[in-house]
């Protein structure tokens, strides 16, 4: 079965829930799912953006602008 032979077989079934539950969950996936395509667009920085970064990261950390994996872990772990 191709896809698109899929997506409308997909279709008729979603048409007979009658679960709103189960309806939302699908919208959720969905969701996820189109947000986990656009991620995948990726654009990759040129030279200049890049030493840039790296400028800027090597300037936090000598003026102590940066925090530890511990205090990370212990905010967000």
């Amino acid at each position: 079965m191709n896809i698109e032979a899929r997506k409308i077989e997909f279709i008729k079934e979603f048409l007979k829930l009658q679960s709103e539950e189960a309806i939302s969950k699908l919208e959720k996936i969905l969701k996820k799912e189109k947000i986990t395509s656009n991620e995948k667009v990726f654009n990759p920085m040129t030279i200049e953006e890049l030493n840039k970064r790296i400028d800027k990261s090597e300037s936090d950390f000598k003026n102590n602008r940066f925090k530890t994996s511990s205090e990370l872990l212990a905010k967000y772990g």
